[in-house]
């Protein structure tokens, strides 16, 4: 079965979702990143100048692509503004069954560009476009999966560190009486979210940096994404408290199983000298997740210590930036490598 990719004008943001959706469930394990819950947020604003591609055979649609051409550049799923692309994307690839994902990838190249920037995708993505990398960053993402702690009896804790168990136990000790609360609906979710906007910005003025809501687009997108992803049961807004005090919130995605935790505000600065309201936070949430039957707590990329003593497993995720194998930039980048290898 032939794939063949087309180049095709977005017309309309709008009818481009009904296509998007309908492939989304087609496929098995799709990322929340590649949802148009995510892609689709604020797209009007984001690709001002879409470049889409569609993979199909025999009348049947296998792939969609959407990039933003900026400069002679095709970003993946971002705009190529650094404003616009703070919302920090990851698990990134084009929405494709496997054998539409390298046409989908080779055929970027035809549509005028001179690289392709492919962020946050699995490492084996960049090589099957075609190219040289320009740009070659990788990150671990560490996870913890919950299927096998689910078959051996539930205790989640049994295969963490034995300082990891001790520092959760003690910490949840110290506060006391915990309960997790999940927002119901998109109303409670945007509330929940101003509330961890004000721990987030605390702890992260502490540390003299803005933090992931500084700016007016980041605070737009975030209640657009919440607004679309809470009516799917795609938004995991959690409330994490002791004794009616807030210890944190924690902000998830979830997708078929597959919960990301993308980001958090915690009471740093009431917090006890025992009291850890991150691991607490993420216990509890571990815990919610488990009894709800869900595959994966992805913790996504970064090297926090709480991350890795937490999980379980990590996979690389790679931002990467091609360049045409005989181009000037491309044969460059080779005798680099070659040079480094020698």
């Amino acid at each position: 079965m032939a794939v063949q990719v087309r180049l095709a004008p977005v017309q309309s943001f709008a009818e481009l979702e009904g296509e998007w959706r309908t492939l989304e469930a087609e496929l098995p394990a799709p990322s929340f990143f590649q949802s148009w819950s995510w892609v689709g947020c604020l797209a009007e604003e984001r690709y001002p100048d879409p470049v889409l591609l569609r993979a199909e055979a025999d009348g049947r649609l296998l792939g969609l692509a959407l990039f933003n051409r900026r400069r002679r550049r095709l970003h993946l799923a971002e705009s190529g503004d650094a404003g616009m692309d703070a919302p920090f994307i990851e698990h990134n690839a084009p929405l494709a069954h496997p054998q539409a994902l390298a046409p989908l990838l080779r055929a970027a190249w035809g549509a005028g560009a001179r690289r392709l920037v492919l962020n946050g995708v699995p490492p084996a993505l960049p090589p099957a476009a075609g190219g040289v990398a320009l740009r070659w960053q990788e990150r671990m993402a560490p996870r913890l999966g919950l299927e096998p702690i689910r078959a051996a009896g539930g205790d989640w804790l049994a295969g963490r560190s034995g300082n990891s168990r001790y520092q959760i136990r003690r910490s949840n000790r110290a506060y006391g009486a915990l309960r997790l609360h999940r927002a119901d609906g998109a109303e409670q979710a945007l509330a929940f979210l101003e509330a961890l906007i004000r721990l987030h910005e605390a702890t992260w003025r502490a540390r003299g940096k803005p933090g992931a809501f500084a700016t007016p687009f980041l605070r737009c997108f975030h209640e657009a994404l919440i607004r679309r992803a809470a009516p799917r049961g795609e938004l995991d807004m959690l409330r994490i408290e002791a004794d009616g005090k807030d210890v944190g919130y924690l902000y998830n995605f979830r997708m078929r199983g597959h919960v990301h935790a993308y980001q958090s505000g915690l009471d740093h600065a009431g917090a006890g000298p025992h009291q850890k309201p991150g691991l607490t936070c993420h216990a509890l949430a571990i815990e919610h997740a488990l009894a709800r039957g869900d595959s994966v707590y992805d913790f996504l990329a970064g090297a926090d210590r709480y991350k890795r003593s937490l999980a379980s497993a990590e996979l690389p995720l790679i931002w990467a930036e091609m360049v045409p194998r005989w181009s000037a930039l491309g044969v460059a980048a080779r005798l680099r490598g070659l040079l480094r290898r020698s």
